[in-house]
């Protein structure tokens, strides 16, 4: 029975891993209807049901302290004053991850992150339509950088509690530059 449930837990963390994977980095993880997952450049025809994405424009690399500042302009343009969240990473520090999060009430966090979204669009970043959920997600890219915007639920932060009509809003940026690195195409069906 614990070979059984280990194996399951693998298969549960890997397909978890690929699918942040494949929000993150559309241009190199592909994962099918089928379930069929394609690492590396898409050497395979997309079914009809997939979204292309957008092509990311040529924008120079971003300093983590222009994220920041991105961050801060889309939350002051919802309405919201940056210094009543929390930041993801420490300030000023030299890190390739940086965000912003604070409770809100449901009612109030589609519309907030909706906002969010647009002013992101207007400052000249490419939506990610991959694995998005509009209701949930949305992913941007621009300068070396990826946000995700959410409204999702609780954390396991223990020192934290929601009520019922309560969530998260959350602005995670990270930085990935995998431009270098050549991936081969690979194969792999889950399932």
């Amino acid at each position: 029975m614990n070979a059984l449930l280990k194996r399951v837990w693998i298969g549960l963390a890997a397909t978890l891993i690929v699918s942040l994977a494949a929000v993150l980095l559309p241009d190199h993880i592909q994962i099918e209807d089928d379930g069929r997952i394609h690492l590396g450049a898409p050497a395979h025809t997309p079914s009809p049901s997939t979204v292309a994405p957008t092509p990311e424009s040529t924008s120079p690399p971003l300093t983590r302290d222009a994220v920041d500042e991105v961050i801060r302009t889309a939350i002051s343009a919802a309405g919201l004053d940056p210094a009543q969240g929390r930041p993801i990473g420490a300030a000023g520090a030299n890190s390739n991850r940086t965000g912003w999060t604070a409770v809100r009430e449901k009612t109030a966090a589609q519309s907030e992150m909706n906002t969010i979204c647009a002013d992101l669009e207007r400052q000249g970043w490419t939506l990610n339509p991959n694995g998005d959920r509009p209701d949930a997600s949305c992913s941007y890219k621009r300068g070396g950088w990826y946000l995700l915007v959410s409204t999702r639920g609780k954390t396991q932060a223990p020192s934290t509690t929601l009520s019922d009509s309560q969530t998260y809003l959350t602005l995670a940026g990270l930085q990935l530059n995998l431009s270098d690195i050549p991936l081969p195409e690979v194969t792999v069906r889950i399932g």
